[in-house]
């Protein structure tokens, strides 16, 4: 598989997709909880943290991106062997290392050669635009 690095427009556009599926889902979530009487707050807020946590480690590892990856045709693979998904744990570490650099780390993309962000130098992944 030979690689052609996904370029900064592409993933603020993921960024930005993924950004709104997440509001999308809270909401659904917060409208399906609306329907029961007595929800405890704390039943509310779990289920926001996890949809937040886990929808782009999940998605990452299991299908190679998220719902705005897939849209902006990019795809999150293994540096060492572009065939493979990362896993869990490593896109666990990388979600949350680009939560907490925000988009710092994101514009590090445009000074490495493979266009890697901050996130994905420390968990050994690359973003790479997905073959038809």
């Amino acid at each position: 598989m030979t690689a052609n690095y996904a370029l900064l427009p592409s993933r603020i556009k993921a960024a930005v997709i993924d950004g709104l599926v997440v509001i999308a889902a809270m909401y659904a979530v917060s409208e399906i909880l609306a329907l029961f009487e007595n929800v405890p707050t704390y039943v509310r807020i779990s289920a926001f943290i996890m949809i937040f946590v886990l929808y782009d480690p999940f998605f990452t590892s299991m299908y190679g991106g998220t719902i705005g990856h897939s849209y902006s045709k990019i795809t999150v693979r293994r540096d060492a062997d572009l065939t493979s998904y990362i896993p869990f744990p490593a896109a666990m570490v990388r979600f949350i290392l680009k939560a907490l650099l925000g988009w710092l780390s994101l514009l590090t993309v445009t000074g490495d050669k493979k266009k890697k962000a901050i996130h994905d130098i420390a968990v050994k992944s690359v973003v790479v635009e997905s073959t038809p």
